[in-house]
């Protein structure tokens, strides 16, 4: 029973380190071609700034706009850091960067124990994967170049 616990966790760690090898992979393959960094970031702006909010039946505008929790735009905040340092050539290690350096001011530096880590981490993890999954819907319906 111990060992099949083991093995199970050593395959799960396994299986997210080759998924992240091959994420990295595809990464720099896009980095390192100008005109697909270009047409992506601007099929990326074009969403962001215009287009994601409205699709209809679409819930981003209620749970990213709303004035009454600020802590809605972290994600955007994130996002917009990311899009940002998108040029060709970029190195990936600049965008990890970037994501470590919002993940600690948003998620871990507010912490106050490992419960309201726990909880952060939660809600920024969903939140995260809800608008990335959003701007992929809205890249997709548009048909933008860079959707495929």
């Amino acid at each position: 029973s111990s060992s099949l616990t083991e093995v199970t966790a050593f395959v799960k760690r396994l299986r997210r380190k080759t998924d992240l090898a091959n994420m990295v992979k595809t990464t720099r393959t896009v980095l390192n071609s100008h005109s697909k960094v270009t047409v992506l970031r601007s099929d990326l702006h074009a969403v962001i700034e215009q287009g994601f909010l409205d699709i209809p039946g679409n819930l981003v505008q209620k749970a990213f706009r709303s004035p009454e929790e600020p802590q809605n735009d972290i994600e955007l905040k994130c996002l917009n850091d990311l899009v940002s340092l998108l040029t060709p050539s970029t190195d990936i290690r600049v965008l990890l960067n970037c994501v470590s350096l919002n993940l600690h001011a948003f998620v871990i530096q507010p912490s106050r124990n490992k419960e309201e880590f726990r909880e952060l981490a939660s809600d920024f993890h969903l939140r995260w994967n809800f608008l990335l999954r959003t701007i992929s819907k809205a890249m997709t319906l548009k048909n933008t170049d860079s959707s495929g």
